[in-house]
């Protein structure tokens, strides 16, 4: 096949690579256009781009694939098919329809589960014991299209979306050349693929800065899952309201899940335990150990550090972003 491939973020950068090691020719990659990070010159890292240069593959940055430009520049191509993955972008029926026999999309879920741009970190975020990866025959409505191939992993009880995505962007791999070999049997006017029941579909939205704020109120189960899954962005954070002093906005480095209840007395929210190289946060059903931390305008710093500049006490209290007032 003469393939297109279309990704931007290290998801993609397996998939690939693999792709350029088969007898199918890569024509070219679309990708997402180079972007600065907010307040800093520096640009965010483009893996694709990198993996293009190093085998001399043409690189197209559209800020918008849908539009008539990119479908001219498609159907001059001529590909075959659209190999998609972590793009960032969702295509319109037109430009599926320059490639013969459309497009194909590697998924971070076990679809209809997660449709959406974050299926790794709501994953972890819901507790699930297990995902996946799915690769879609692609069709315009977002992660709708008959599932190809499926592929199951659990997920450890400790592991973060930093050390899960990876696993998953390799099982895709395979599932990926697998589709491929699918389609070339069935022919361009096929219907390969097992059709996705609508009525389990759910959402996984792009996450946003706010969503990582912690609510004392929840489990402290929920707590550590939000931390594994908002890594490495946006992190999670908390305030702490000093003796005499405005609330201190925290961010939570390293921290482990405790599930054996607060002493007596210490309500959820509070700091429960002050030891010489951890704290140890109330909450709901158990308590949350700090190991690093990082205070607002500060580097990240083991907890023995933190304990001995600042003095955190039993029972100071633990403050969401939404429980401070306008004054604080």
């Amino acid at each position: 096949m003469k393939i297109v491939m279309m990704g931007t973020g290290p998801f993609a950068v397996p998939t690939f690579q693999a792709l350029i090691a088969t007898e199918h020719e890569v024509a070219c990659l679309f990708t997402q256009p180079v972007r600065s990070v907010h307040r800093r010159k520096s640009s965010i890292p483009t893996p694709m781009r990198d993996v293009a240069a190093e085998h001399g593959i043409a690189i197209h940055d559209p800020v918008s694939v849908n539009t008539e430009e990119a479908r001219q520049l498609l159907a001059d191509l001529q590909p075959d098919l659209l190999v998609v993955c972590d793009y960032g972008q969702i295509l319109k029926d037109f430009i599926l329809a320059t490639a013969t026999y459309g497009g194909i999309n590697l998924h971070g879920s076990i679809l209809p589960r997660y449709r959406g741009a974050a299926p790794v970190n709501w994953a972890i975020l819901n507790g699930d014991a297990e995902t996946g990866i799915t690769v879609i025959h692609m069709t315009p409505k977002l992660d709708g299209g008959p599932c190809l191939q499926v592929v199951r992993t659990p997920i450890g009880p400790t592991e973060t979306t930093v050390e899960l995505e990876p696993r998953l962007a390799d099982l895709g791999v395979p599932a990926v050349l697998e589709s491929i070999e699918m389609l070339l049997k069935h022919g361009p006017e096929g219907t390969p693929g097992v059709v996705q029941d609508q009525s389990l579909a759910t959402k996984a939205p792009r996450l946003a800065k706010a969503d990582a704020d912690i609510n004392w109120e929840d489990t402290a189960e929920l707590i550590y899952n939000k931390f594994r899954a908002f890594q490495p962005w946006p992190g999670c954070f908390t305030h702490w309201q000093q003796h005499d002093k405005p609330p201190l906005r925290i961010i939570l480095k390293e921290i482990r899940l405790l599930r054996e209840p607060a002493p007596e007395g210490i309500a959820p929210g509070s700091v429960s335990v002050v030891a010489e190289d951890r704290l140890y946060f109330a909450a709901k059903g158990g308590q949350i150990i700090v190991d690093w931390l990082q205070p607002a305008g500060k580097k990240p710093m083991r907890v023995a550090d933190f304990v001995h500049g600042y003095h955190p006490q039993v029972g100071d209290r633990l403050l969401s972003e939404s429980a401070l007032s306008p004054q604080e």
